[in-house]
């Protein structure tokens, strides 16, 4: 009877923290980053912001970037050139930085574990 009892603990557990962290992935509240001056992008489906868009930003001033993974896997942002790895993002998680440069120039950003499909370019311009 008791060992039952634990058994039934055990499943209502893993039962309700399976549900909670479906609900996260499904339904992520992106209000605070919405918030944020600057840019943000959304790593999810293994591209960054469906594009993998350029990012314009002046010599000398900075822009604020939030980086949120919306996707069910780890992913990085990394742009050697600048100095910028965020580390690995898990699902659900985000990241801010600035972008900042005092050379005007193009440089690559891309996400290391996938770096033929998730990059772009940083151009700065006078």
């Amino acid at each position: 009877m008791k060992n039952n009892i634990i058994a039934i603990i055990a499943i209502s557990f893993i039962i309700v923290g399976s549900l909670w962290g479906i609900g996260n992935l499904v339904s992520q509240d992106n209000t605070q980053l919405s918030k944020n001056e600057g840019i943000i992008m959304l790593m999810k489906d293994n591209k960054f912001n469906v594009t993998n868009p350029d990012i314009t930003v002046k010599i000398n001033q900075p822009l604020k970037i939030s980086i949120a993974n919306q996707d069910f896997r780890k992913h990085d942002f990394i742009v050697d050139d600048l100095n910028i790895n965020t580390g690995f993002i898990s699902s659900g998680q985000d990241f801010t930085t600035l972008i900042a440069s005092d050379k005007v120039g193009s440089f690559r950003y891309y996400c290391s574990i996938h770096p033929g499909i998730m990059e772009g370019k940083i151009i700065v311009t006078n």
